[in-house]
């Protein structure tokens, strides 16, 4: 029998990360699950998440990895108390403040070391270009730098690829691509601000509702408000 291809997943308990393990999971790889906390505001809720899923997928080798030190940089409505974060505006292009500054360099490094470790080919991540306007590692460029440094900051016989299948994928083409894969998208969250109900109104919370709605379905957790404009 094949020995399966042993990959990392990084999963935050949200939906595209999901859609992106569930990719991963119908191509029949080895998967190990990666979940950082980094100080959020919804780290207990994102973690249940995440185990949820993993349970879902019967994937038990999972790590943990705890890299509060960027709630202690700041910088971001994410893990400043004393920054609100605030309501989403889908035609802004200007970088909201949720941002957290270089957060998907400083995890895919803990997912490089890992792989290495594990001789793992590749890593798969959830990083969708449609948020780009406000993230800038968000976007093609970043993944592609990103894969030069692997390319040189490992051992010679480390061959490393950074996997995003979800990258040029609208929400709507997310949703549907999970439906399809039978994604537990019941069991993500995707809020910033709230751990009980979805709050509706930030950033991530109205690009996942704004998918549905263009994708005609009915996104399966709550929420404290849903906009009237979708």
């Amino acid at each position: 029998m094949k020995t399966k291809e042993k990959i990392i997943v990084l999963m935050s308990g949200g939906m595209d990360s999901t859609v992106c393990a569930a990719i991963a999971h119908s191509e029949f790889y080895d998967i190990h699950a990666l979940h950082i906390n980094y100080g959020q505001k919804t780290e207990t809720r994102e973690e249940q998440s995440f185990n949820d899923i993993c349970s879902y997928y019967s994937i038990d080798n999972r790590l943990h990895v705890d890299i509060g030190y960027l709630k202690h940089i700041g910088g971001s409505s994410l893990l400043d108390t004393s920054i609100e974060i605030s309501k989403a505006d889908l035609l802004s292009k200007e970088i909201p403040n949720s941002y957290v500054p270089f957060r998907n360099a400083n995890m895919l490094c803990i997912a490089v070391s890992w792989a290495e470790a594990i001789k793992a080919t590749k890593i798969f991540i959830g990083a969708v270009q449609e948020d780009s306007s406000g993230y800038p590692d968000c976007r093609k460029d970043f993944f592609d730098a990103f894969q030069l440094m692997i390319n040189q900051g490992t051992k010679p016989d480390t061959h490393i690829q950074i996997i995003t299948p979800l990258l040029n994928m609208s929400k709507k083409e997310i949703i549907h691509t999970g439906n399809n894969l039978n994604a537990p998208l019941h069991l993500t969250w995707s809020c910033y601000g709230s751990e009980d109900k979805a709050c509706g109104i930030c950033d991530s919370c109205a690009l996942r509702l704004r998918g549905f709605a263009q994708a005609e379905c009915i996104d399966p957790i709550d929420y404290a408000i849903v906009p009237k404009y979708l």
